[in-house]
């Protein structure tokens, strides 16, 4: 084989595999036929004419971020800061993409510098520093806008740093530090009440607590006392009966003995002479006792006599 065909026939294959594409996952690719728009090729492999189509621009269909550097912009209220942005944007259309605009990024990056402009210009500095959501979400619906005949979406957009000029910085850490003092003061003289609280509860339980026990000892010694003197009751009428069962046990014992009323009127008067004890400076003695002390006295005289 003459080397010249070997060589013709080489050429020919590496022209057929460059033909031949394979387009990855998330990709796209912009084809052109003699210059012009002929198609999109997406995921999977493709076939193109030699030397006829070309693949005009490759197109990256994943969620793309872009940080932008911090831009200057003025408040409603004349105060000059910087705030920085991050954009995140994906591509649906590639061929609008490819022809839509000469760079891209570039004019994502001044249509967001642009609009965050015309956004805060509408804004004063203590709007524009609590009012982050809303100026997020105003500017993606205007850059989502702007980019749309692009084949651009804009997902999100983030204010990522907003820097005020020095002298506000200081001033807003000046008034912090007084909010910080002012709720520290709030915060203990909330503690000091709690505890001044805490305490008058605590001696007020005390004092419930000791009027509480003060009252069970009262009832305890009122009981007790109680319990004595019923005791101290029961212990005399149990005397008392003892004395009015003996009394009866020798009356029975004298009605059986057959004592005659000589005999019992002189128990009579050993039991009044009990009675008395020597104690009682004025005794009464009843006629019948009488009678007896003075036949007790004749008795004795005539023994005497004898």
């Amino acid at each position: 084989m003459p080397i010249a065909l070997l060589i013709f026939i080489i050429l020919i294959l590496v022209i057929l595999a460059s033909c031949i594409t394979i387009v990855p996952q998330a990709k796209a690719m912009v084809i052109e036929r003699l210059g012009g728009y002929l198609t999109t090729w997406s995921v999977g492999i493709h076939f193109k004419v030699p030397f006829i189509d070309r693949v005009a621009r490759k197109v990256n269909l994943k969620e793309q971020v872009v940080d932008f550097p911090p831009q200057p912009v003025i408040t409603k209220d004349n105060v000059t800061m910087q705030i920085d942005t991050v954009v995140f944007f994906q591509i649906t259309d590639s061929k609008m993409f490819a022809y839509g605009v000469e760079n891209p990024l570039m004019a994502i990056e001044n249509l967001t510098a642009t609009t965050l402009r015309n956004i805060i210009g509408d804004l004063e500095l203590d709007q524009t520093l609590t009012s982050r959501e809303l100026i997020n979400t105003r500017m993606r619906t205007a850059l989502d806008e702007a980019t749309d005949p692009w084949g651009i979406k804009v997902n999100r957009v983030e204010l990522k740093n907003i820097i005020p000029p020095r002298e506000i910085q200081d001033s807003m850490e000046k008034q912090m530090k007084a909010e910080r003092e002012r709720r520290e003061k709030i915060l203990q003289a909330e503690g000091e009440k709690k505890s001044t609280v805490l305490v008058a509860e605590g001696m007020k339980e005390q004092a419930i607590l000791r009027a509480e026990a003060e009252k069970q000892a009262a009832i305890l010694g009122a009981e007790a006392e109680k319990e004595k003197r019923i005791k101290e009751a029961e212990g005399e009428a149990e005397a008392i009966l003892k004395v009015q069962q003996a009394t009866a046990e020798g009356i029975r014992l004298l009605k059986e003995a057959g004592a005659d009323a000589a005999v019992l009127q002189l128990k009579s008067l050993e039991a009044f002479e009990k009675a008395a004890d020597g104690k009682a400076t004025k005794i009464i003695i009843p006629s019948e006792i009488q009678g007896i002390a003075g036949l007790t006295k004749s008795i004795a005289e005539v023994m005497k006599e004898n």
